[in-house]
């Protein structure tokens, strides 16, 4: 079927239309990554789902064709996807996060596009994290330091080219959450931020689809998997392939929001690598609940051995 068939099935009208099946989303992203894709008919597909809202079977199937034409790359115990564009704010005390779940002994793949936002990508070297623009590199970085960054554009030119017709259409589409799916190098433990509450039951059904184990989604710093530890955080995903969610509790006293530093020198301390006592909570706060994630995927694995 061409991309028009898919246009077809989403814009039939009332009574007429219907959500594409996983295997049909699967399709029609293998059709929309190759070069020579109709312009016109990607851009229906994609403002078609944004208008009715995707399902967690078009999520899957869109995931599981762009991995599909992925390189194999090297091994990781978690799988850290970094897309807010533009809604960080202040340092991303993520990125610390990573580095201690690193230094705890697991690989740590994270990949990412922020857009107009530097935030994310000047912080990588004050974080200690090495950015990888190849397989081979990536490869040598995890096994030195046990984390990594890959630009989304050079980890997946076809999906970056998808990604970045907002600013054709005008409006983010479901690539959004697609790239926070991809998990590119098939980790066993995922940890997502959004921005929209609505979309982490989304990408926890979607997760399951895919045949995932343990996963965590929050409504994050930013649209980042960062935690504001002054607040309770209801996070969704799954534990042992199985749909969950609890609440994370506070642990500082008095609510903070994390958009109003205690000072000016928010940005002296980052590049000092000295957070002050709120930001140290959100480093630890974050790294727990990252910690938990793989420990439940290493819980499955135990016991399916």
């Amino acid at each position: 079927m061409s991309l028009a068939g898919y246009v077809r099935i989403l814009g039939r009208g009332p009574g007429r239309s219907r959500s594409l099946t996983q295997d049909e989303a699967f399709a029609a992203m293998t059709l929309m990554l190759r070069a020579d894709a109709d312009p016109e008919a990607v851009g229906a597909v994609l403002m078609l789902l944004r208008m009715k809202g995707e399902t967690a079977d078009e999520i899957a199937g869109f995931a599981a064709a762009s991995r599909a034409a992925l390189p194999d790359l090297p091994p990781a115990d978690l799988d850290w996807p970094s897309y807010a564009a533009g809604r960080t704010r202040g340092a991303p005390w993520f990125l610390m996060s990573a580095r201690a779940v690193a230094e705890a002994g697991h690989r740590v793949l994270l990949h990412g596009w922020n857009g107009a936002d530097p935030k994310v990508r000047t912080g990588l070297k004050q974080a200690g994290i090495t950015t990888a623009t190849s397989v081979e590199e990536a490869t040598t970085a995890l096994d030195d330091s046990a984390i990594v960054y890959m630009p989304f554009e050079k980890l997946h030119p076809g999906l970056f080219r998808l990604l970045a017709l907002r600013d054709v259409l005008g409006l983010r589409s479901c690539v959004n959450t697609v790239c926070r799916m991809l998990n590119p190098a098939g980790a066993a433990a995922s940890v997502q931020g959004v921005f929209h509450p609505s979309y982490r039951l989304l990408q926890a059904d979607a997760a399951a689809l895919l045949g995932w184990q343990s996963l965590t989604v929050v409504k994050g710093g930013g649209g980042e998997f960062e935690r504001n530890p002054s607040k309770v955080c209801a996070a969704f995903g799954l534990r042992g392939g199985k749909p969950w969610e609890d609440e994370l509790p506070a642990t500082v006293p008095g609510a903070r929001r994390l958009a109003e530093p205690t000072g000016p020198h928010l940005s002296n301390n980052w590049i000092s690598g000295t957070p002050d006592e709120f930001e140290q909570a959100i480093i630890a706060a974050t790294t727990t609940a990252a910690l938990d994630t793989l420990v439940q995927a290493a819980s499955r694995r135990e016991n399916a051995a």
